[in-house]
């Protein structure tokens, strides 16, 4: 049944767009059906999140009703993944003319959870089960005693991770399962991510906002809301999804030449694309998978790198897919089972099993697709390896330097992987494809990574303590550059760590000059292998442990970036040392010392 419009403007119409432009939009929407306008209405209200505002007259009407039940969506994130799949909910919803609210977990108001009557949680896992740090205090107080009946509450959660570690969304899960348990029930069922996370994401998305506007439309009372005239205006021009081709200014190696280690310096060209960063931000960079590797993937299983393959209504050569499109580097308990199951390998089938978690992880760790492919023979056809094998992504990088220093570009740190073992040479998606492009000819595709949990103190007097060994190393290049251009008043501490000093001391000039020039004021140095015995920053950090704890009483911000898995956790178990001795605290003090900086953003960290 069709909407009758009236067939004449109202005063309020007349004044916000003018008489011809109200008898105009009259004739549009005439005959259009209730769907067709509910559309419509969708339709306008995006271009108007999107667009800038232009100069009007403001038109204040008295509000018809209170707004409805919000619709909250709570995401945690490491990467950002979460965050851009909360926010699309958001607009989604937005555009339905609902209520809703959004939150980073960590600036949640937990104490409203009684009073919540439909929630959407976005969450992802980080490593072995552990939640992302802007995560922490929100999965702490859900999953513990504090947490509050909510037997009024529906409730959705879409949980992300990596299907490579044996405990895959696991947070996702504990907190689906925990708000069941607190009286919930559920809007819709749980949904698990892959790495590949779009296809899940997407339609599981859809199914959430579909299900909320239910929920929410019956008890909705129509609000008047004037939106402001504005421009058309594009969204922004360069996303994940398309991305800017960026060409390459310098790629210099800036490890020695007897170093195991090739550590690259890339400058990048970010000229008239209107991309902007922060220091803390990363880099995205959608690479193409090295020549060599697709050739012996192809000459393994025997394939034709020529047959057309088709996926999600794609047509393209084999070869093709394995180069740009696919994920052929590193493994997932996916593939493997599909490849066990194929094989009839019990070897690799018993590595599966989950009693076997250990010996999972030492197979990712230390094997690669390839490897799988020769030691347990199967026949695949090309149609089933391409529908197998997850879908490329980009890969992100802390960005290393500071456009106010750098202006249009963008520098990264690259460790590239490029080894040999099993016989066979074993490369880095993305490390490999930006070592091998040549400045001044080729180009890479990327996008800017906001990372707001990675931010310098808006306070340029407060301190900065830094640690980063390795290519960890790589925001505070980007750190200490902007302080430097600011004209920051606050010391900076930088904790630097690699194997060995004559060949592995990334930007040891630059660090120098810096100490010099006072906008780096101390640089505490370990080398691992120059000496029997092995020192590493954690090491350093209790050496120095008095000072440590003192710049921290004293308000400094602390950042970490770097390994996840030994790095990061050893970090922290200094740090726990530091406050215990030099604060005279008990651990379990300590501990909850350190976690109140997390709470205050002083305690920063981007590891991975």
């Amino acid at each position: 049944m069709s909407a009758s419009p009236a067939t004449h403007a109202s005063p309020f119409i007349n004044a916000l767009l003018g008489e011809d432009k109200s008898t105009l939009l009259l004739k549009l929407v005439e005959g259009l059906d209730t769907s067709a306008l509910n559309w419509l209405s969708g339709y306008t209200a995006g271009l108007a999140v999107r667009a800038p505002q232009a100069t009007v007259v403001p038109v204040t009407p008295a509000p018809v009703a209170s707004p409805a039940v919000p619709f909250t969506i709570i995401y945690g994130t490491q990467t950002g993944n979460s965050r851009l799949l909360a926010e699309r909910l958001k607009h989604q919803v937005e555009s339905a003319g609902l209520a809703t609210r959004l939150f980073r977990a960590s600036d949640y108001p937990v104490r409203e959870l009684a009073k919540e009557k439909l929630l959407c949680v976005v969450i992802s896992t980080q490593g072995d089960g552990d939640p992302p740090d802007d995560a922490r205090g929100f999965c702490e107080f859900i999953l513990g005693k504090r947490a509050p009946r909510v037997e009024g509450l529906r409730y959705a959660v879409l949980g992300l991770g990596d299907s490579s570690y044996p405990r895959f969304c696991e947070v996702g899960r504990l907190l689906d399962v925990r708000f069941a348990e607190l009286g919930a029930s559920r809007l819709l069922e749980r949904a698990d991510c892959d790495v590949d996370f779009e296809p899940v994401a997407k339609g599981w998305l859809d199914q959430a906002f579909t299900l909320a506007r239910e929920a929410l439309t019956p008890q909705a009372t129509v609000t008047a809301t004037v939106v402001p005239l504005r421009e058309p205006h594009a969204a922004p021009a360069f996303t994940k999804e398309a991305p800017y081709t960026a060409e390459v200014l310098l790629n210099q190696r800036i490890t020695a030449r007897g170093a195991l280690k090739d550590v690259r310096h890339l400058e990048l060209s970010l000229a008239g694309s209107g991309l902007e960063y922060a220091p803390g931000d990363a880099l995205g960079v959608w690479p193409h998978n090295p020549p060599e590797l697709v050739a012996s993937f192809l000459s393994e299983l025997r394939l034709d790198g020529e047959a057309a393959v088709t996926r999600e209504g794609r047509t393209l050569p084999l070869a093709r897919w394995l180069s740009d499109e696919l994920e052929i580097t590193k493994l997932n308990r996916p593939f493997l089972e599909r490849h066990a199951r194929l094989s009839g390998s019990a070897a690799l089938r018993e590595v599966l099993e989950p009693s076997r978690a250990e010996s999972f992880r030492a197979l990712l760790a230390g094997h690669q697709v390839i490897d799988v492919l020769r030691a347990h023979k199967a026949t695949w056809d090309a149609t089933e390896l391409v529908q197998a094998l997850r879908r490329l992504t980009p890969r992100l990088y802390s960005i290393a330097s500071s456009s106010k220093r750098v202006g249009e570009e963008a520098h990264l740190t690259v460790a590239v992987v490029d080894y040999t073992a099993f016989d066979l040479r074993h490369f880095g998606a993305a490390s490999y494809h930006l070592a091998t492009r040549t400045a001044g000819t080729d180009t890479v595709r990327v996008f800017i990574e906001p990372n707001e949990r990675f931010r310098l103190p808006e306070d340029g007097d407060k301190d900065v303590l830094m640690i980063g060994p390795g290519t960890g190393v790589a925001p505070f290049r980007a750190f200490v550059q902007e302080r430097a251009e600011t004209g920051a008043k606050g010391r900076n501490w930088l904790f630097f760590g690699e194997q060995h000093f004559r060949t592995q001391f990334l930007y040891q000039t630059e660090w120098q000059e810096a100490l010099k020039k006072q906008t780096l004021h101390r640089l505490s140095l370990a080398f691992s292998r120059d000496r029997a015995q092995k020192v590493y920053v954690q090491h350093r950090l209790r050496e120095s442990g008095r000072d440590v704890y003192e710049w921290l009483e004293g308000g400094a911000h602390l950042y970490v970036c770097g390994d996840a898995q030994r790095m990061a956790p050893d970090v922290h178990e200094a740090l726990v040392d530091v406050v215990s001795t030099h604060g005279g605290k008990s651990r379990e003090d300590a501990h909850a010392w350190l976690e109140s900086l997390r709470e205050q953003r002083r305690y920063l960290r981007d590891v991975y």
